[in-house]
């Protein structure tokens, strides 16, 4: 018998909301976030980092005005390190007045940091959850050798579980591995990827330059993630097999992304109800040789 829980039902998409307060104002974020929600999106990811705060804060006065009941949508949000108790404590408290909800629905470990091992982390981690503040726990941008050695801690101390892990993963940048899948699966943990389009990498309209007013532009630390050779010639790839099957690079990619092995959910964002049309037409898209073709890059 399995003894973890099964995984969370996200959905196979969710709504990234990292460009609210950076690319977008509140109206263009409140436009993209009724159209998700009409399009039966039940996953809205945010975090504090996210234009300090401002994503939180935008998704917040939304859903004080729309009122959804709270099985209607799971809230996600992140916390940054440093992981001691007292930021743990305050950052959960601080995001959940940003969001304006009694109860946050999901809320990960932004990326590694050592001090998730000092005394007292993942213990004040299940305080929230059994306190009732934070309904499950996640981890983002971990490797299975640094999620590995806390889960079996918080299994063993009968800690509150990681219950789900988000990562980059795409055709140009892949963060998630076969041992980090197997791990997911084991443990019932939700396996969440973000940047099916690697930031618009993959659109391939950044081949000539970075283009004025883009996430590269506006985040020039992606630019060292993706402008590398093995990005590039996947990206040469995608361009070459699009042009062939009369495909965008961008829907190809996105269904890539929804079509892997494991995941349970894909976010996707951007800057207006387009990009949730385009994401829902490409999660209809399966060609299993395609994809196949797509990764001999």
């Amino acid at each position: 018998m399995n003894p973890f829980p099964p995984p969370l039902p996200l959905g196979r998409l969710g709504l990234g909301c990292s460009t609210f307060g950076r690319e977008i104002g509140s109206n263009a974020a409140y436009a993209l976030l009724d159209h998700a929600f009409a399009s039966g999106l039940t996953l809205f990811d945010t975090a504090a980092t996210y234009s300090h705060g401002e994503s939180e804060r935008i998704l917040g006065q939304w859903l004080a005005a729309h009122r959804p009941r709270r099985e209607q949508l799971t809230i996600a949000t992140k916390l940054y390190p440093p992981y001691t108790p007292e930021n743990i404590l305050g950052a959960a408290a601080a995001s959940a007045a940003r969001l304006g909800v009694e109860v946050i629905d999901l809320f990960y470990l932004h990326k590694w940091d050592a001090t998730v091992d000092a005394p007292g982390a993942l213990a004040t981690l299940d305080q929230l959850v059994r306190n009732g503040r934070v309904r499950a726990l996640g981890a983002s941008n971990f490797t299975a050798a640094q999620l590995a050695p806390l889960l079996a801690r918080q299994q063993a101390e009968g800690l509150a579980p990681f219950r789900a892990l988000q990562n980059n993963h795409n055709l140009a940048v892949r963060e998630v591995d076969a041992p980090l899948r197997e791990l997911c699966a084991r443990h019932g943990m939700a396996l969440v990827t973000y940047s099916p389009l690697g930031a618009g990498f993959l659109t391939g309209k950044h081949q000539v330059g970075v283009q004025p007013g883009s996430r590269f532009a506006l985040s020039p630390g992606h630019q060292d993630i993706y402008f590398q050779p093995e990005a590039q010639r996947r990206l040469q790839k995608l361009t070459t097999l699009a042009a062939r099957t009369r495909h965008s690079p961008a829907h190809l990619a996105l269904a890539w992304a929804m079509h892997q092995p494991g995941t349970s959910t894909v976010l996707v964002g951007g800057r207006g109800p387009v990009y949730i049309d385009q994401a829902l037409v490409a999660l209809a898209f399966d060609d299993p040789a395609l994809f196949a073709e797509l990764e001999t890059a």
